[in-house]
């Protein structure tokens, strides 16, 4: 989908839903100085470079512990599907950021990549840090943290509301593809660990 908008972009003229993305650009009327701002730069803080560190450190953790192949897959989830996915996107749309953003951006606007970022994390840490039964309230605090990465850029005039979109579809869809693509590894991994044998 998020690919798929990405093409709609390219077209010449405004994309059918611009009008939505101006209503909520002038809803984004806060002060720089305010708390919502505070919050934002926080956010704008975690999921950018500090973002990187993020699965690196969870992949570092994980692979202390024996844990690999979940290394492995956090590392593709947080990192590897950023480079391969939103940056050959940014090129192909290429489209412009809002006027006057809050923070320093880059060029291309189109996905957000700090929220393509934290929906494929969430995802990863989702598969790799929970039993099944305990996912559905990690899925609950991921959607709330999405969301406010989504704000966030937003908030910040850094990127329009279809941008964190098309990052979080973008996101999830990544990191479910790589689950299922890890799904025997992990299952290996789960079966070593539960007969005491990760090393």
């Amino acid at each position: 989908m998020a690919a798929a908008i990405g093409f709609l972009l390219r077209g010449d003229g405004p994309p059918f839903f611009q009008s939505l993305d101006d209503a909520w650009e002038r809803g984004m009327d806060g002060s720089r100085t305010d708390a919502a701002s505070d919050l934002a730069l926080v956010l704008d803080r975690l999921g950018g470079p500090i973002g990187v560190v993020v699965p690196l450190a969870l992949a570092g953790c994980l692979c202390v512990y024996g844990r690999w192949r979940s290394g492995l897959f956090a590392f593709a989830a947080g990192v590897a599907a950023n480079i391969l996915v939103v940056l050959p996107l940014k090129q192909l749309v290429d489209r412009p950021r809002p006027p006057h953003p809050w923070v320093l951006v880059s060029d291309g606007s189109y996905p957000s990549g700090q929220v393509f970022t934290a929906a494929a994390l969430v995802v990863a840490a989702g598969a790799v840090c929970f039993p099944p039964r305990a996912r559905r309230w990690w899925w609950l605090a991921a959607a709330l943290y999405v969301g406010a990465m989504m704000w966030s850029r937003t908030w910040l005039h850094a990127q329009w509301l279809s941008d964190t979109a098309a990052g979080a579809l973008g996101g999830v869809g990544a990191g479910l593809l790589l689950w299922r693509a890890f799904a025997s590894l992990l299952r290996e991994e789960a079966e070593r660990s539960a007969a005491d044998r990760l090393w």
